[in-house]
């Protein structure tokens, strides 16, 4: 029988994973990650108490055991403080992207081992599959794309795709709760949880204000041609592509473009000013192939909502290198790029230029 460790949320999708799990006949433990400290639980955030509640009683209902394991140092160490680190760098981060790669399929993966559980499923939306093309299990894009999660979750070795379940990857979000509901479980009309989960309310830079406790001064917005424009309220409050929130009286919409750490300068432009053709992006992971040794024809995703568009794709030095077919809008540092051959998922890498 399958030993596998479910991180579970409290929340209708890890939930109907593990309902779907359990009704497979599969030896289950379920586990509720425990991201912050108590002072820092988030009535609104990712991990309440009522989450937890609502985690413990599903488990209960189905008869799994369950306990909430403390990684908040971890956390704090592999999430936030990168997060912060990033913004007062000039990127734009992807928390989800970091807490899935450093927590659920390392630290909860080796939690699991250590207990006797070979394998570890979540609620994501994305699928494992053998592939003949690549002749090994690949990480590929849920069957029914308006959920898929596949961009999130790029980071996972060959290893981790091996010993990872998605149930969710063939079937709808509503079909989830549909699940959920025939089994009983409360939890089968809960909400959808926050994109950035310690940040329930979407105001990151005050977040980022309260948690350094720092004073990120006011600089200059600066046209593309040198102009003067006005006072920002810094920098850490602006991201590529902004247009609303600006508070300068222009003539006609303009958008940041670039931020200049060293001169603490927002560079603002025309629309057409954030179009590029091309990225460089470190911290590369390849999953379905070895390597990259000559340019490849793949379709690229530089931010989670969006489609992925056709490019050239190499490597120089350990560097990503995607040159896109057509320019593509606010290429951001700091976010993620996602190379997929149809459904599948190549590998990608972190945006550094």
């Amino acid at each position: 029988m399958n030993k596998t460790l479910v991180a579970i949320s409290g929340g209708v999708d890890s939930s109907a994973a593990l309902l779907i799990l359990k009704n497979a006949g599969y030896d289950l433990h379920g586990v509720t990650m425990k991201l912050h400290s108590e002072k820092d639980i988030y009535e609104n955030g990712c991990l309440t108490t009522k989450d937890i509640e609502d985690a413990r009683n599903v488990c209960q209902k189905l008869g799994v055991s369950y306990e909430v394991v403390d990684f908040s140092n971890d956390f704090e160490k592999y999430v936030i403080l990168p997060f912060i680190s990033s913004y007062e760098n000039g990127a734009t981060p992807n928390p989800c992207i970091e807490c899935n790669f450093h927590l659920k399929f390392d630290k909860l993966f080796e939690y699991g081992r250590a207990m006797g559980y070979e394998n570890i499923a979540t609620g994501h939306y994305a699928r494992i599959e053998f592939d003949e093309k690549y002749g090994r299990k690949v990480l590929k894009k849920a069957a029914f794309t308006a959920k898929d999660q596949s961009y999130v979750l790029f980071r996972l070795s060959r290893e981790q795709i091996e010993h990872t379940f998605f149930p969710l990857g063939n079937i709808t979000k509503e079909k989830a709760r549909e699940l959920a509901r025939d089994a009983g479980l409360d939890v089968s009309s809960k909400k959808e949880s926050q994109d950035i989960c310690f940040i329930p309310d979407g105001d990151y830079a005050s977040f980022i204000e309260k948690y350094t406790k720092k004073a990120y001064p006011c600089g200059d917005f600066i046209r593309k041609d040198g102009k003067f424009l006005g006072k920002h309220k810094g920098i850490i409050r602006y991201t590529i592509g902004q247009r609303k929130g600006l508070g300068l009286a222009l003539d006609h919409s303009m958008y940041v473009c670039k931020k200049d750490i060293e001169k603490n300068e927002v560079i603002i432009g025309d629309n057409e000013d954030l179009f590029s053709k091309e990225l460089w992006a470190d911290n590369v992971n390849l999953s379905a192939i070895d390597s990259i040794d000559t340019s490849m024809r793949l379709f690229a995703k530089i931010r989670y909502k969006q489609e992925e568009k056709a490019a050239s794709v190499t490597m120089e030095n350990g560097l990503l290198h995607v040159v896109f077919d057509e320019p593509q809008r606010a290429i951001c540092k700091g976010q993620s790029v996602v190379l997929y051959d149809g459904d599948t998922v190549i590998g990608g890498g972190t945006i550094c230029n």
